[in-house]
């Protein structure tokens, strides 16, 4: 059986960043499927901006005509703060015997020791690292002991092995930021082409970003 990706992310909102990272490593790794579980509510971001049901339909319009991409809507319905180690739990559970990879940007990757039970991680599933040109991987500290002990350059064990390595992939360098095209819409501009045409018209249609009304709004 090939593996299951797991792909998280707060998607707020989905972008064409997110979209191509995914397709590039679902084709790289060979993976069965990739599954995107939007954030319900995130330990490290204090606001949301759409709420995680929008969210939610933007990534399902996202996917829709990928039939590899599937929406994993978990975190959504958990209450509580969403936690990548709990997700991951649930998905060793029903899938035993099967190879799962846990899909993380470089950012994310960087920022893993200060996730919620982090070294619980790496026994679930295998830790698959999207970078970009000129990023570096962490030689020392934490990040670099893992690279040293549980490192691999070979898609095949990802294949033979359900988890426990970490493995390093460049993917298309597309520079689009959740916040800055926040930013972009809020400014009154046409995210055309930076989020597929299905979320755009949901952006439009609800003005999930439009400028927040009073005299706290940021």
């Amino acid at each position: 059986m090939q593996p299951i990706g797991v792909f998280g992310g707060t998607f707020d909102p989905v972008h064409c960043g997110h979209l191509r990272t995914a397709f590039e490593l679902w084709q790289e790794l060979r993976l069965a499927e990739v599954r995107f579980v939007p954030t319900g509510s995130p330990p490290h971001r204090e606001q949301l901006y759409a709420s995680a049901e929008l969210r939610l339909k933007m990534v399902n319009a996202a996917v829709a005509d990928q039939p590899r991409f599937v929406v994993d809507d978990r975190e959504v319905r958990r209450s509580g703060v969403s936690y990548s180690v709990d997700t991951l739990t649930e998905l060793r559970h029903e899938h035993p015997e099967r190879s799962l990879c846990l899909l993380l940007g470089m950012d994310a990757f960087l920022g893993l020791p200060n996730w919620h039970r982090w070294r619980e991680i790496l026994p679930l599933a295998h830790i698959v690292v999207a970078y970009r040109p000129g990023w570096r991987a962490p030689s020392t500290g934490p990040l670099g002991e893992l690279m040293v002990d549980h490192g691999t350059g070979a898609v095949r064990t990802l294949h033979e092995e359900p988890a426990g390595r970490v493995y390093v992939r460049p993917v298309t360098q597309l520079e689009i930021s959740s916040t800055e095209l926040r930013a972009l819409i809020v400014a009154g501009r046409d995210p055309r082409y930076l989020v597929p045409d299905a979320v755009r018209q949901i952006i439009l249609e609800t003005r999930c970003y439009a400028p927040r009304q009073g005299p706290h709004a940021p």
